[in-house]
């Protein structure tokens, strides 16, 4: 188990980025949450296995329809067990 946080860049604000991540997170199975940050940013805390966080990194760097990402910041941590579910956080 694995834990990584990402902070994706662009236009990412008000094209249900944070839905369609939170959507895609809980059907890998991940915990964590997902976030919209006051400069713009979305910020995504995930744990779970290794193959499904890949996925929800390949998720991010494409995102949802309308959306453009334009960088991507990954940083990877062990694996704390704190989230029950995928959820919005505020």
């Amino acid at each position: 188990m694995k834990r990584v946080h990402i902070i994706i860049s662009g236009y990412v604000q008000g094209v249900c980025f944070r839905y369609f991540t939170k959507i895609e997170a809980r059907r890998l199975g991940l915990k964590g949450f997902v976030k919209n940050l006051p400069n713009g940013d979305v910020e995504v805390v995930a744990e779970g296995n290794e193959k499904e966080l890949n996925e929800l990194i390949d998720f991010c760097r494409k995102g949802p329809m309308f959306s453009c990402v334009a960088n991507l910041k990954l940083e990877y941590g062990e694996f704390k067990g704190e989230f029950d579910d995928f959820t919005f956080k505020s």
